[in-house]
């Protein structure tokens, strides 16, 4: 038995790349940073990060590019995949991608839950916005159609 199945929970780093592929379906790039906070030999705090190379398709694709923005928070379940290809010079090179299955939004920093009424000064209810899942089809994606 074998299985592939990633998730992580971070910030973007930069606003997602979105364009079409030769086959037309729509491809989204963007990078996901993720902290681990440890305690060294010496019993001082360390955090390291972590940077993901994440590629979404079709309707995961629209909807990073529609929502996020470089400083989001998102969940991103997916398989981790691997290609390799020559560059300019002649050169092998790999890069390993999480490609997306399913996309989660994260709060949007600008709308909690609560605001100040500034006429009363006193906490005003804000109706809470419904953070929607995406998951993309199973449909394979040939690495051949992927943009270097």
């Amino acid at each position: 038995m074998n299985l592939n199945k990633v998730f992580i929970l971070g910030r973007l780093t930069q606003d997602p790349r979105a364009r079409s592929l030769p086959s037309g379906q729509l491809v989204a790039n963007f990078g996901v940073a993720t902290n681990r906070i440890f305690y060294d030999q010496e019993k001082q705090k360390r955090e390291q990060a972590e940077f993901h190379n994440v590629v979404a398709f079709n309707k995961a694709a629209e909807i990073a590019q529609q929502y996020l923005r470089q400083g989001s928070m998102v969940l991103v379940e997916g398989r981790l995949q691997t290609r390799s290809w020559e560059n300019k010079d002649g050169i092998k090179r790999y890069r390993t991608e999480i490609i997306v299955e399913r996309l989660q939004l994260g709060p949007k920093s600008q709308s909690p839950s609560l605001k100040e009424d500034k006429e009363k000064g006193k906490p005003k209810e804000v109706a809470k916005e419904e953070i929607p899942t995406i998951e993309e089809n199973k449909e394979e994606i040939d690495v051949k159609d992927l943009p270097l």
